[in-house]
């Protein structure tokens, strides 16, 4: 195994600033806002983990699925996250004892590594680290790639904390919804003109 330092500041360069506008950062601070964050971010930097180990190893696999498909889960996923967080925020009531959040690891685990899991297929990201990974090597690629996706989820949580700690619970479930019936409605959108 020979690692080039060069190799993963470039994977990591590159991987992190195309994942930085991508849903998925939009969706980890969404679910922090409501979930642990730190269970969140070992879900997400499962998921995370495992795409990387994928594009490395057969980037060829991404190109067999339907795009259309995996959009259309992904989409679904982000919809079903905005229906959750809306319906959770209804009312005008401020009694906070009635706002129910995922606290348990496992089940906060297993619902942040499927949405990023489902999400990524396919995404920019993952195209890119296959490429990188023919060109420059694959544990070097792996390497500054997941330490890339990794420190974005890790971003996202830590500003969700942030907003959570100042801003109403409600309000953040609202926009948070919001947010993820963007990204459904972005995603479908992506169907039909990618």
């Amino acid at each position: 195994m020979h690692l080039d330092l060069l190799a993963i500041l470039t994977a990591f360069g590159l991987i992190f600033l195309a994942e930085l506008p991508d849903k998925t950062m939009f969706a980890s601070l969404a679910m922090g806002t409501r979930m642990r964050p730190l269970y969140v971010w070992f879900g997400t930097s499962s998921a995370f983990i495992v795409h990387v180990a994928i594009a490395v190893g057969a980037g060829s696999l991404i190109g067999l699925l339907p795009d259309w498909i995996v959009k259309l889960v992904s989409a679904s996923l982000f919809a079903l996250g905005a229906f959750l967080l809306l319906r959770g925020s209804g009312g005008d009531d401020d009694d906070e004892a009635e706002v129910k959040t995922v606290t348990g690891f496992w089940p906060v685990y297993s619902t942040a590594f499927m949405a990023v899991f489902i999400s990524e297929w396919g995404d920019l990201t993952q195209i890119t680290t296959a490429n990188l990974a023919a060109s420059n090597g694959t544990w070097s690629t792996a390497i500054g790639s997941a330490a890339a996706l990794m420190s974005v989820s890790a971003l996202a949580l830590l500003a969700g904390k942030f907003i959570a700690k100042r801003v109403p619970l409600k309000t953040v479930q609202r926009i948070g919804g919001l947010c993820m019936l963007g990204l459904a409605i972005w995603t479908t959108v992506e169907i039909f003109t990618g």
